[in-house]
């Protein structure tokens, strides 16, 4: 399986040589979209202290019930630590980690929705379901697996006949920012072996390059919006890599895109959890380049508590944007088995 979350740390190298009669050796092309270069990037020292730090932020954060807000924070924030190996009762946040999860099941409901006390729709559903479907693939818990099989049953049944799905568990509209997250969802759900139609993932994939603008390269938030947006276009090619479209002619555009825009204000931190997968897939110098400078900007806005906070998106807190920020710095980890190549 090709993965999402994996970063790049590497720097440029270049050299002056002062003997010219020395020959150099030939700069290696490129590797074409769908060949994913060798990875050598690695989480260096500043880097893990900094996630480090993060991390007992967010443990100390963790509200009595075992959330950390809805349920799609919840998810976001469960994923940061068992990116860095913090599983159900293992390693040093294994006690935070059981009590979030233990929360995710208790939202359920008898058709499988995870919303809970604190309201929500599809998108918190399908982040927690992504969350819970992390958890029972590395660890097997049988208790985990019937919530998670359940909520992702919900899923399948609410998918509309554009293949999308919106915000209430119902087959009626579609956009992409909910449909990429029951993608996520519904392929951590195989990677774990539960069962997942095939149609299901093949007219989500139609839905998506439905959305597709050819003009610009990047991705609607619905197949007749008018312009396109990093956050979405960075799902879009998200989508395209965990539907095994590795080699599909959009996602060169996609990726020049990403490339020209760089960030979205409006949608900095959801636009990064996307784009820090989707280069991790395109690998290579694109790659170094997105994860160095993603690397050095959250390192320099680290706040002393350990926590990620500023305007962007701030309605949702600081443990969203603190837990996208270890996200992203972790992709090296390779611990998830949907961030896995």
């Amino acid at each position: 399986m090709r993965l999402v979350l994996t970063f790049a740390l590497a720097g440029a190298f270049a050299g002056v040589f002062a003997a010219p009669a020395v020959p150099q050796p030939p700069r290696e092309e490129p590797k074409p979209l769908g060949v994913v270069p060798r990875d050598n990037v690695k989480m260096d020292e500043a880097t893990k202290r900094a996630v480090d730090k993060a991390l007992n932020y967010l443990a100390n954060k963790q509200e009595n019930d075992g959330a950390w807000g809805n349920t799609a924070i919840t998810g976001f924030t469960l994923l940061a630590f068992m990116a860095n190996g913090h599983m159900p009762n293992q390693g040093d946040h294994g006690k935070v980690v059981a009590k979030g999860i233990r929360y995710l099941c208790s939202t359920a409901r008898d058709d499988g929705y995870l919303v809970g006390a604190r309201g929500g729709n599809m998108y918190c559903h399908g982040m927690a379901a992504l969350a819970l479907t992390q958890a029972y693939g590395m660890t097997g818990d049988e208790d985990v697996k019937k919530i998670t099989k359940r909520a992702i049953e919900l899923i399948v049944k609410t998918q509309n006949n554009e293949g999308g799905w919106r915000y209430d568990p119902s087959p009626t509209g579609a956009d992409i920012s909910v449909t990429i997250m029951q993608v996520m969802a519904l392929r951590g759900a195989k990677d774990a072996g539960i069962h997942v139609p095939d149609k299901v993932m093949k007219d989500a994939l139609k839905y998506v390059n439905r959305c597709f603008d050819k003009r610009s390269g990047g991705y609607r938030y619905q197949p007749y919006s008018a312009g396109a947006g990093y956050a979405r276009t960075a799902a879009g090619v998200c989508v395209l890599q965990l539907c095994g479209e590795y080699d599909a002619d959009d996602i060169k555009q996609a990726v020049e895109y990403l490339e020209k825009t760089q960030d979205d204000r409006g949608h900095y931190w959801y636009g990064h959890y996307y784009a820090c997968h989707a280069m991790n897939q395109i690998g290579g110098e694109l790659w170094e380049k997105y994860y160095k400078r993603m690397r050095d900007s959250l390192l320099r806005t680290q706040q002393p508590t350990g926590a990620w906070q500023d305007a962007r998106e701030s309605a949702y807190g600081p443990a969203y944007q603190t837990s996208i920020a270890v996200l992203i710095l972790s992709v090296p980890t390779h611990y998830l088995p949907i961030y896995q190549k």
